[in-house]
């Protein structure tokens, strides 16, 4: 049976007003609402009096919360402290609620951070995870490397199997994609460059721009997206997934090495593979643009190819496909390094696969740029 709580004053014998207040009854989470009332009520006067505790019946943390919020923390705990009469556990309740209280209003609220100092913040983490991740990348490439030149001249550690499945998959595979990709955008740059050089009465060296491009860049670098694109993210996935399903630690175990296992066979596939696509992908892109020679510009395919022999030299073609192995190999090292970075979850191998893609196409294009400026300033 729950007894109803009440506040009472306690009367000064030298004085009309209360030395202290008398509480009774069930102080607890049923009656809060109502003590709720009364403490607000009596808040600002009952702080620094005297505190009775000898008709209280039943107590809990809510109870507790409230008388120290009507004579203040500090001053309950003095009370309780030198209340003899007051039995043990109440006391280490109202002593810990106490605590408790004070521990909170001491806390030191954290100050406004500037903008502009939040803004720095942001560009220093940015900066320390971009240096973390080339890091990484740079140990990744050396670890690859030494692998790949310590089973150059040991056959029976070749992984042929493991590499013509890879091969296939990254290769053969992409074959109809690129193709048609590159034969699109040729077509279109023969379209833009008649278009503008038509007004000089120079659409005859349409055929020069779309071989020019298409031999030093856009072969290569439109396949290398390509397989950033498709061959990175499913390295990442494969092994993500393998790292997320515990079968890494199992090759580990086995006494195995991942790296010769899993990421030899991927980067010896995609250096033969995306050379032989960037061929693939010159060839496409010429017959593109002199589709659009022969439809729209009234060029002849015999005469199409005598200017590609006259005009354009081995030497472009050449640059184009020494890029290809360099972009294959990145591409490669990125999308297996993203996965092994996969901590366990499905949102892990889903982060990792979506960060290859972006780093392979980045470091792509970055590369190429520094080509061009190179050989532009060489004279090649």
């Amino acid at each position: 049976m729950t007894t109803a709580p009440y506040i009472t004053p306690i009367e000064s014998s030298r004085t009309d007003a209360a030395s202290g207040w008398q509480v009774g009854g069930d102080w607890t989470l049923a009656h809060y609402a109502r003590l709720r009332e009364q403490v607000l009520r009596l808040q600002g006067s009952a702080t620094g009096g005297q505190l009775d505790l000898s008709a209280l019946q039943a107590l809990d943390t809510a109870g507790a919360s409230l008388l120290a919020d009507l004579v203040g923390p500090e001053r309950l705990s003095q009370l309780v402290e030198n209340a003899s009469d007051l039995p043990g556990e109440r006391r280490a309740l109202l002593l810990a609620v106490a605590k408790a209280i004070l521990r909170t209003e001491t806390c030191e609220h954290p100050q406004p951070v500037a903008a502009w100092r939040e803004v720095l913040g942001h560009i220093g983490e940015a900066v320390t995870e971009f240096w973390d991740q080339a890091m990484a990348l740079l140990g990744f490439i050396g670890l690859t490397l030494s692998s790949m030149f310590a089973i150059l001249l040991r056959p029976r550690r070749w992984r042929m199997t493991s590499l013509f499945a890879h091969l296939e998959q990254s290769g053969l595979n992409a074959v109809p994609i690129v193709a048609l990709l590159t034969f699109l955008v040729g077509a279109v740059v023969a379209f833009l460059g008649a278009t503008i050089l038509a007004g000089f009465g120079a659409t005859i060296y349409t055929v020069d721009l779309v071989a020019f491009s298409f031999l030093r860049e856009f072969g290569v670098l439109l396949t290398a997206i390509l397989m950033a694109g498709r061959t990175a993210s499913a390295f990442t996935a494969q092994i993500g997934s393998m790292k997320a399903n515990e079968e890494i630690d199992a090759i580990r175990t086995l006494g195995l090495s991942p790296l010769e296992l899993l990421v030899l066979p991927r980067v010896f596939a995609l250096l033969i593979a995306l050379p032989a696509l960037t061929f693939i992908a010159m060839l496409s892109g010429i017959l593109g643009g002199g589709v659009v020679c022969a439809v729209a510009l009234d060029i002849p395919p015999a005469m199409f190819l005598s200017l590609l022999q006259e005009n354009i030299q081995l030497q472009h073609f050449l640059v184009g496909m020494c890029k290809a192995p360099i972009f294959a190999f990145l591409i490669a090292v990125i999308g297996c390094l993203e996965g092994f970075k996969v901590s366990g979850s499905a949102q892990s191998v889903g982060e990792h696969t979506t960060s290859s893609v972006v780093q392979s196409i980045f470091v792509v294009i970055v590369l190429d740029a520094v080509a061009a400026l190179f050989l532009m300033e060489m004279g090649w």
